[in-house]
């Protein structure tokens, strides 16, 4: 086998395990949707379930609801990251030894189309993480408000009491 054929065959594997690693996100993206359902779903059910102190399974549910979210968003921009090392740092550099480079036009198209501000499919994740993160937030608030109004209404009551005692 030369050289050439050797750096074919280096791109050729190089090229199907970003595909994989492609595929891996895709199945992330699922794995983060049936969560925030299953979450959402187990809210809906366990909505009148008292804990400790007045702590609901909604709030313990939406609690763990915004910490998915914020994992997904997280995990999106790890993954696009890694994903345009790929192309820009090994790909494209062995591209450089052909005499066609698909995966460096390719990424040059990408980044005039990504100039013209459209959303791309990383954008609507990220968009939806953000966006359920914000749900289950506003449900913590809804769930912590009454918490907290009970702790001030208490300090308050023991602040009338030592005050009215001295």
């Amino acid at each position: 086998m030369d050289r050439e054929e050797l750096i074919f065959q280096e791109y050729k594997t190089y090229c199907e395990q970003k595909e994989n690693f492609i595929d891996r996100n895709f199945n992330t993206n699922k794995f983060y949707m049936a969560a925030i359902f299953v979450i959402i779903i187990a809210m809906i059910y366990t909505g009148n379930v008292v804990f400790i102190n007045l702590i609901t399974a909604t709030l313990v549910f939406a609690l763990l609801g915004v910490s998915i979210s914020a994992l997904w968003w997280m995990n999106v921009d790890s993954y696009n990251t890694l994903i345009k090392i790929k192309y820009a740092n090994v790909i494209e550099k062995i591209e450089e030894k052909f005499p066609v480079k698909p995966f460096t036009d390719e990424y040059q198209g990408i980044d005039e189309y990504r100039g013209k501000k459209v959303f791309m499919f990383s954008d609507i994740q990220k968009l939806i993480a953000a966006i359920s993160a914000l749900f289950f937030f506003a449900i913590c608030v809804s769930e912590i408000s009454p918490l907290v109004m009970a702790g001030v209404n208490k300090f308050l009551d023991l602040a009338v009491k030592v005050r009215g005692g001295i």
